[in-house]
């Protein structure tokens, strides 16, 4: 019978405070394991083998500390040993273990740091052994949850409907004459102002009672809305001199910037059933949104074709960490826990993490920006954990300071309009996500605003434009991304001629490449005497 969430969080904080002062020696290895088994309702020595004998070569064989055949193969290592080659060698016995033994999680731990790797997905997780209870979902295949989509299920399901109600109020609006780039920016802003109702940026649901005091009817909500942009694109200093300007509109709605509202747009009329739709849309809770799941099916409401495969055309978290882990997030991971210790060290560290520049050159909505940045984000947490003493007092204008990683260090190019205004206002969504991270941590209410920052969201094609103009090369540091693939066969005319461009005459043989092949052409010209690494999802 599985335990249930509330059941293992409780058996977490139990083992975490037992095993607080360990001194982290192999020789506690089985007792540690039996006991964090158990915590997942898991008696060890009914499923799993302690010291599984592996063939290795010919001549030598290698002993596993623990393998729960096809769930998870456990790697002990005393306190203050390599998690790294703790790993790599765990990845050597799985190697040679046969397809019925082979685990979908390896595990390697110290005793004081856990982490845990998702071989089918290249996912990995690092935390402390006292904070398991906050990462006790990671493990829902040994509580007898069949799959982590049981887990994570619910966010996909909070984002669809978010998406499917967003979906209703474009078609209205669409039916009502109002259609194109106005339509487009008008969504995101009613996007970013229900997120700001549910997240502490504006007073909550300040947003929701503003439509909620218009009239029944909707007659005065295009004016009503076109008020409250104009205000959203007003700075302090004009507020004040507007004394005219009602003080709960000074006090419930900041000033945003970031030209989010500051584009002039036609008004956008209503009637009672389609401000019935915004009412709705504001009762969802917009702060559980994943951007990245989000902005990729909030792209398709344009387009009834693909809104009946609502996001299915995105590229998924489990790819994107498949390529940057390997390009630059794990060996980042792995520095971070060889210098943690050292203040000196861990500052300069985070000084390099604040000028690390990059660029998706085929960035659609922002999926491979938006998870780099909240990884970095997450790293950068860390070192503030090390950082900065449990006792210390720490200000907002402190805060500010110390969250350093920024948005600004990110650059795509996005040959359609809408996907990259998704793509701004989704990385301005992380961005306070992830200061909400913060705060809760040092006990804040924490927001960066205004936006003075932004991603460097292009909108051009790729192909077409020199990338120096977006980012110097001698500035960036990654290249990233899942540009389009597109076989030979399969290309329309336009793209004939980009490739044409981008191989010029003396790749005479390009006709026959796949339209992906573009890109890495492209990225291995503006590479050339430069530092930049580069790795693109692709097909076979």
């Amino acid at each position: 019978m599985k335990l249930s969430w509330n059941e293992i969080t409780n058996r977490a904080i139990k083992f975490s405070r037992d095993w607080a002062d360990a001194r982290g020696e192999k020789s506690q290895a089985q007792l540690f394991l039996n006991e964090f088994f158990h915590v997942f309702g898991v008696d060890l020595k009914r499923v799993a083998l302690f010291e599984k004998k592996v063939p290795m070569g010919q001549n030598r064989d290698g002993y596993i500390d623990c393998l729960w055949d096809g769930v998870i193969l456990v790697e002990m290592k005393s306190l203050g040993k390599s998690l790294k080659r703790a790993y790599e060698q765990a990845k050597d016995y799985a190697f040679n273990l046969s397809d019925a033994e082979l685990p979908e999680y390896i595990m390697v731990c110290d005793f004081e740091n856990i982490r845990l790797y998702r071989l089918t997905t290249e996912q990995v997780w690092t935390f402390k052994v006292s904070n398991l209870k906050n990462h006790v979902k990671k493990f829902a295949l040994l509580a007898g949850y069949k799959s982590l989509r049981e887990t994570y299920q619910p966010e996909i399901e909070v984002n669809e409907k978010a998406v499917q109600k967003m979906a209703k109020l474009h078609d209205a609006l669409k039916e009502s004459g109002y259609d194109g780039h106005a339509l487009e920016v008008y969504l995101i802003r009613l996007l970013y102002c229900m997120f700001a109702d549910d997240s502490n940026i504006f007073e909550r649901g300040a947003f929701y009672q503003y439509i909620k005091t218009s009239k029944e009817d909707g007659s005065d909500l295009s004016r009503r809305l076109a008020e409250l942009f104009e205000v959203l694109d007003m700075n302090d200093e004009k507020r004040l001199k507007n004394r005219l300007l009602p003080e709960k509109m000074k006090s419930d709605f900041p000033y945003i910037n970031g030209k989010l509202f500051a584009e002039p747009l036609p008004f956008a009329y209503f009637d009672g059933a389609m401000r019935n739709l915004i009412i709705e849309c504001c009762e969802m809770d917009w702060s559980k949104i994943s951007p990245a799941i989000f902005g990729a099916m909030f792209q398709e409401v344009t387009d009834q074709k693909k809104r009946r495969e609502l996001g299915a055309h995105y590229t998924s978290e489990e790819n994107i960490l498949k390529v940057i882990k390997p390009l630059f997030l794990d060996d980042l991971r792995e520095e971070f826990e060889l210098i943690k210790h050292d203040k000196k060290k861990l500052s300069d560290f985070h000084d390099k993490l604040a000028k690390l520049q990059f660029l998706d050159p085929a960035c659609g909505c922002g999926n491979f920006l938006i998870v780099t940045y909240r990884e970095l984000r997450l790293l950068e947490l860390d070192i503030l954990k090390m950082l900065i003493d449990d006792g210390d007092q720490i200000s907002l204008d402190a805060i500010n300071t110390y969250c350093r990683v920024n948005v600004n260090q990110f650059y795509g190019i996005e040959i359609e309009d809408f996907p990259c205004q998704i793509a701004q206002v989704s990385m301005w969504l992380t961005d306070h996500q992830m200061n909400n991270r913060v705060a809760e941590h040092f006990g804040l209410n924490y927001a960066r605003l205004p936006l003075k920052a932004s991603a460097t969201i292009i909108h051009a094609n790729a192909l077409r434009i020199d990338w120096n103009e977006v980012i110097p090369k001698d500035k960036l540091n990654y290249i990233m991304g899942n540009p389009p693939f597109v076989g030979y066969h399969l290309r329309n005319q336009g793209q004939k001629e980009d490739m044409d461009l981008v191989f010029g005459d003396n790749f005479k043989k390009h006709g026959v490449l796949d339209y992906v092949a573009a890109w890495y052409k492209k990225a291995s010209d503006y590479m050339k005497k430069s530092k930049i690494e580069a790795a693109f999802v692709s097909t076979n």
